[in-house]
């Protein structure tokens, strides 16, 4: 491989310390000042003319994406030969198209000002659709279902059961209940477009009573999807309800009112840092960048 530098973005410093560290690599690291207005101002060690830039942006969103921007215009003003982004959560994957009139798809001038600021490749993990992969000229979009499954695997659950919150996670819920060579279930979710109220059809399609449940989603938010479907699986007699995803952005105190609603244990990724960050990508990450740079 060519030589290369890790930049330990603020938001994600200790990702990309195990990253650099697989990669046996250069870690650079990164001073941060923001001002009372909110900006950030960047001061960065000396990067080798591969770099690799570790910044997820989870809230605050714009901030941290903000920080990703400078540090990769810094990279292309010193004359990077290569410039690689790695971007955990990548924010804005949702707003991927218009549902109402006037709305703007985000997700495209996130792109677009990623490849101004001189990025040619951004490594992400469970981006929410193809569709806001597709805004990118160059993206690779890394699963954590497998490292998810690993997980729950060594959980000591009885008769598991994998759920999705919506049918549009039925297709992640069937790929981790086949890690785990068990079963999976999509609960009928829907939600205002307006207001965000979430409402959950009480109809199940397989019987969760007496079985350990593992409701498994890209991301947790607000939890209001995991809190609906808790209460529904609990009424339906789960044993025990457990949530797992790639993003546990859990906003305010989410957390508190997913543990209320029944579920014993929230699991995530180190996307977002945090109590519940119990699952490391650095090593996935870590091949994904070493795969590029030797095929280069």
């Amino acid at each position: 491989m060519p030589e290369i530098s890790v930049i330990a973005g603020p938001a994600s410093t200790d990702l990309a310390e195990k990253i650099a560290k697989w990669l046996d690599t250069q870690l650079v690291t990164v001073e941060l000042r923001v001002f009372l207005d909110g900006e950030s101002k960047i001061k960065m060690g000396k990067a080798s003319d591969n770099c690799v830039i570790v910044q997820s942006s989870y809230p605050p969103t714009d901030t941290h994406l903000m920080q990703a921007l400078i540090m990769a215009g810094k990279c292309a003003d010193d004359g990077a030969n290569d410039l690689l982004a790695v971007i955990p959560y990548l924010a804005y994957a949702r707003q991927d198209r218009a549902f109402l009139e006037g709305e703007a798809i985000s997700i495209a001038l996130v792109a677009k000002l990623f490849e101004a600021a001189g990025v040619k490749h951004i490594i992400t993990v469970d981006i929410h659709s193809q569709l806001a992969m597709s805004h990118f000229s160059s993206i690779q979009n890394i699963s954590s279902i497998p490292l998810l499954a690993d997980y729950a695997s060594k959980m000591n659950l009885q008769s598991p059961i994998v759920a999705s919150p919506d049918a549009g996670g039925a297709e992640r819920a069937k790929a981790f209940a086949r890690h785990l060579k068990t079963d999976a279930i999509a609960l009928k979710k829907s939600r205002d477009r307006t207001t965000g109220e979430v409402r959950v059809d009480d109809k199940l399609d397989i019987e969760v009573s007496g079985r350990d449940v593992i409701l498994v989603d890209d991301m947790i938010s607000s939890g209001q999807s995991i809190i609906k479907a808790a209460d529904l699986l609990r009424k339906k007699g789960a044993s025990k309800v457990y949530a797992m995803c790639a993003h546990g952005l859990l906003i305010g105190d989410a957390a508190q009112k997913i543990k209320a609603a029944g579920v014993c244990d929230i699991i995530a990724t180190n996307s977002v840092p945090g109590e519940y960050s119990k699952v490391d990508l650095s090593t996935a990450i870590a091949e994904s960048i070493q795969s590029r740079y030797s095929s280069a």
